[in-house]
């Protein structure tokens, strides 16, 4: 049986963030996915319309169920996992602001110059628009002069010029983009910016995550229902949706390969991770991890968690002080071996 003293506790106890974090980061998780399974676009999504009002053939409904399977596959990349889950590196956002600026910036480019093409002037709307509020982002976390510090990714670029290209030769496929980015940063969107502004301890004003910030929208629920319906009405063959759903699942292959080349360039970056708004101990952190919280351990052991003791054990082994504690306790327990059998 395992005994420790007061002080025994106290040091498990600052060894490791509590629980309670690890509950918070997975409800946080689950609000976000709760809203991503509902509709199609962007990394996480609106709520449906009513059924009797759709129809399996209308656009938003196509786009939904064909995009379904590499929605899945974009969430469970190892960058946006870690970011659902509130450890967040600060310049790793930083880079993924980059990223989503470079992005915006050709997508709402070719908006623009295709804002009275029949099969897109019905979904343009100009208080979308995410570069201005991108660039403020980047003036709060790179300065005034940032775009001399900035560069566009090699990912990055193979995306801007996949939405060039369809703006300039075939402006319908950018009801594809645009669906896959904007119903996203209306919906769950919402949630990572507070998820942002906990892990990064950002100002509550609003500084570092204008990008979430949609000033000209006063309803995002009435607004998606607006933009699907919009979406619904145009005038479409099926050979031309069913182009429009490949070119919505090529849109997340593009986010998913920037998602990955961010998760490399991560791991060049030494810097503390901060976990749901908490600075995490060490470059890896507990992650909640029952198995490197020794405090949670000995909580759940103190009720009558017996499960827990030998965890408990292995958690307080790990630490170094733990280790001095140990060796302490176990030369205690040989020379009292000793002096028993001499």
């Amino acid at each position: 049986m395992i005994t420790m003293s007061s002080s025994d506790w106290r040091l498990a106890k600052s060894v490791c963030l509590s629980d309670r974090t690890k509950l918070s980061a997975e409800k946080m998780e689950d609000s976000v996915k709760a809203e991503s399974a509902a509709d199609g676009g962007g990394l996480v999504n609106a709520e449906k319309e009513p059924e009797d009002t759709l129809s399996p053939t209308d656009l938003s409904e196509l786009l939904a169920a064909g995009t379904k399977e590499v929605h899945e596959k974009a969430e469970n990349t190892q960058f946006v996992k870690d970011f659902l889950r509130g450890r967040i590196r600060k310049e790793l956002f930083k880079l993924g602001d980059v990223a989503l600026y470079y992005t915006y910036e050709a997508m709402e480019e070719e908006i623009e110059r295709n804002k009275d093409h029949p099969d897109f002037s019905p979904l343009y709307f100009p208080e979308l628009n995410r570069r201005d509020a991108l660039s403020r982002d980047l003036d709060y976390f790179y300065g005034e002069d940032w775009r001399e510090q900035v560069s566009c990714s090699p990912a990055t670029q193979r995306y801007v010029e996949r939405i060039h290209q369809v703006g300039q030769e075939e402006p319908v496929l950018l009801v594809a983009h645009a669906y896959t980015r904007y119903m996203g940063d209306l919906s769950g969107g919402q949630v990572l910016k507070k998820v942002a502004q906990r892990a990064l301890k950002l100002p509550s004003t609003g500084e570092g995550v204008y990008f979430y910030q949609f000033d000209g929208i006063h309803s995002a629920k009435a607004f998606k229902q607006l933009y699907r319906s919009r979406m619904n009405e145009l005038e479409l063959d099926m050979a031309t949706k069913d182009r429009l759903v490949a070119e919505a699942v090529l849109a997340f292959q593009f986010n998913m390969e920037v998602f990955d080349e961010l998760e490399e360039m991560g791991k060049d970056i030494q810097e503390e991770v901060m976990d749901a708004g908490m600075p995490v101990h060490g470059a890896h952190g507990t992650g909640g991890d029952i198995n490197k919280c020794p405090y949670y351990a000995a909580q759940m052991a103190a009720s009558g968690g017996s499960a827990y003791v030998g965890q408990l054990a292995m958690a307080v082994l790990r630490h170094p002080t733990g280790q001095v504690l140990f060796a302490a306790w176990v030369a205690a327990l040989a020379g009292l071996a000793a002096w028993y059998f001499m």
